[in-house]
């Protein structure tokens, strides 16, 4: 019978967080990462605080997932990252951007988190267009940032809380509502929730403003039918979508015609998701001693 030694399951370890790295961080990845943890200055976020351990878990995977679902609900919101993300013709391209805003907002100088989101208002000033439906839409409009807002605040945490490695207390994961409200207002969010159940409560709120649109179907098809992951990943990226279906409200899961099923979800589905998460948490580490973060979330910090 072979013999795993711990350095061949070390090296193991290291090309399998290489490759995912290199996948969710770009080419850019290693200099970003640099920038990100070695400039000094003050940041937005201390060690240890809620937005920091959310961030910087896998369990980031099935959170972001999920959350492109729920945003896709809204008609305008969907409409403008239809027209203008390109994110079916250069998926991993917008993945790393998005990954590399993450972890310099979570990671970075409060400098340099500030410059991410003036960048990023800056292009989404350049962001309008008119829906199949005659309806006009502004990236840039403080309502429709805002349920880009709440529908990631909402999913990250979810996920954190059930597939994270150490699930945030009842006031810790108000802390994380009101830490993100800080990106969210530089962002152009004027007065974004800062507590749980205010956050609820305005997810509530978009409800009616809320459908499955032709753009959010296909979306959804290609989020969970046909990923652009190699033909290997696709058991293990199998176990992330599932889960992120699992943690969208019921109503939205219905709204985007998407099945559930209560014993599979947890006999089988969830476990599955436990284990994908552990997996990618263990193959994304980095030792403490180089300065990295661990957890192996999506951002690159």
């Amino acid at each position: 019978m072979a013999v795993v030694t711990t350095s061949a399951l070390e090296t193991l370890r290291r090309r399998a967080g290489e490759l995912l790295f290199a996948r969710v961080a770009g080419p850019e990845g290693p200099r970003n990462r640099q920038a990100i943890h070695g400039t000094p200055g003050p940041r937005w976020f201390p060690d240890g605080s809620p937005v920091r351990r959310v961030h910087g878990d896998s369990a980031m995977f099935v959170g972001g997932l999920s959350a492109l679902l729920l945003q896709s609900l809204h008609p305008l919101a969907m409409a403008a990252v239809a027209a203008h993300s390109g994110f079916r013709g250069d998926p991993w391209g917008r993945l790393q951007r998005t990954s590399t805003f993450l972890a310099t907002t979570t990671y970075g100088t409060a400098e340099s988190a500030r410059s991410a989101c003036e960048r990023l208002n800056a292009v989404h000033a350049r962001i309008e267009g008119v829906t199949d439906d005659g309806d006009h839409y502004r990236a840039s409009d403080p309502h429709l940032l805002e349920w880009v807002h709440i529908a990631e605040v909402h999913s990250f945490l979810r996920a954190h809380q059930e597939f994270g490695a150490h699930p945030l207390t009842d006031a810790e994961c108000d802390g994380y509502v009101a830490g993100t409200a800080r990106i969210a207002e530089a962002l152009g969010v004027p007065s974004p929730p800062r507590s749980v159940a205010a956050l609820s409560a305005r997810l509530g709120e978009y409800r009616t403003e809320l459908r499955c649109t032709p753009e959010a179907r296909q979306t959804t098809r290609y989020l969970l039918l046909r990923p652009p992951v190699p033909v290997a990943a696709l058991p293990l990226y199998g176990a992330l979508a599932s889960n992120a279906v699992i943690l969208l409200p019921r109503w939205a899961a219905s709204e985007l015609g998407l099945p559930r099923w209560a014993a599979g979800e947890r006999w089988a589905l969830k476990p599955a998701g436990r284990a994908v998460t552990r997996l990618i948490g263990w193959a994304m580490a980095e030792p403490e001693s180089t300065g990295g973060r661990t957890g192996g979330s999506p951002a690159p910090g």
